[in-house]
């Protein structure tokens, strides 16, 4: 079922879809102490969207014209701004509220259902929000990351979100408030197709994800963490403390001694030298002295690789000043 979480979800993991077999990682990453699990449910859901979801949205792009598949998007896109608007809102941006709920109507009645997205043509931008991002915005912490069964990359916070935005969706809400006659039918066929064109956005994305990941599970992973935390403070995050490194943190004898073997997550990368290039690390490469937060190594376009929804965040930042 397609719901605010799934456009997160499916944006990350269907992007990671093709590649089986993941390598146990020498060190513990804190934010996820059920990787063994997570691990075994990663390679489910691609395995699903390998055998199934990829071939159908396949199949659906190769019959509807690029001018129905943008349609059917902008549909789909219009029915989430109400619940948008609710959940900034709910965060005390009223401005960006109102500009939802506005967006929605104009779309609604202008632009045919929202088949057209004439509010973008009226410089009425287009927000990404959800009540995981609202549970963060109160100060509520993450919590383990967990992957859920097809739903994909989440964590106790967000899935705890996922509840309310379920009440939120409105595909699941319209045929029950029309009293279609087969509403559960309605709602299923609604949702599907929804996931199903998401999904076909995606198909062109997938070797982003393979070509930048040596382990495709933690490059999805960190690709989805880091960019909650940008969404939850609207692309200007606050420094992340270091985590309190539990489990086995420490590099074994051999990559001690030949640091060029190691591949270690990005939380416990050790500083490397400059590279020939007079800035950066060398990719690799180890040094002696203490760990360090660092950013994950992730292309600088994978926001809109992965992202469904939403402008850059540059482009956001512009249109607050």
């Amino acid at each position: 079922m397609l719901t605010m979480w799934v456009t997160r979800v499916a944006a990350l993991c269907a992007a990671a879809a093709a590649l089986g077999g993941c390598a146990t990682p020498a060190l513990v990453d804190p934010r996820d102490p059920f990787e063994p699990a997570n691990r075994a449910v990663f390679e489910f859901n691609e395995g699903l969207d390998r055998t199934v979801i990829k071939p159908v949205a396949q199949v659906y792009r190769a019959v509807l014209p690029q001018p129905v598949r943008t349609g059917v998007r902008n549909f789909y896109g219009n029915l989430w701004d109400p619940w948008i608007g609710v959940n900034n809102l709910l965060q005390g941006k009223v401005e960006w509220a109102m500009s939802d709920m506005f967006r929605f109507a104009v779309n609604t009645t202008f632009g045919l259902g929202g088949i057209n997205d004439v509010a973008t043509d009226m410089r009425l931008e287009k927000h990404n929000e959800d009540f995981g991002q609202t549970l963060g915005r109160w100060g509520i912490e993450p919590g383990p990351y967990l992957v859920l069964p097809v739903l994909g990359p989440s964590t106790v916070r967000d899935g705890v979100g996922l509840i309310a935005d379920t009440f939120g969706y409105l595909p699941w809400r319209i045929p029950t408030w029309r009293k279609w006659n087969h509403y559960v039918a309605w709602r299923n066929s609604l949702t599907a197709l929804g996931f199903v064109s998401l999904r076909a956005t995606l198909l062109d994305a997938e070797s982003v994800v393979e070509e930048a990941a040596l382990d495709k599970y933690s490059f999805v992973r960190d690709a989805y963490l880091q960019r909650r935390r940008s969404l939850i403070y609207d692309g200007e995050p606050p420094p992340e403390p270091a985590p309190e490194h539990g489990g086995n943190t420490a590099l074994p004898d051999d990559l001690a001694t030949e640091p060029s073997r190691a591949v270690a997550p990005a939380w416990a990368a050790r500083a490397a030298p400059a590279d020939d290039t007079g800035g950066g690390r060398a990719p690799g490469a180890f040094a002696p002295g203490a760990l360090q937060l660092v950013d994950p190594r992730i292309p600088a376009n994978y926001v809109a690789v992965l992202a469904a929804a939403g402008r850059p965040h540059d482009e956001r930042k512009e249109a607050r000043k």
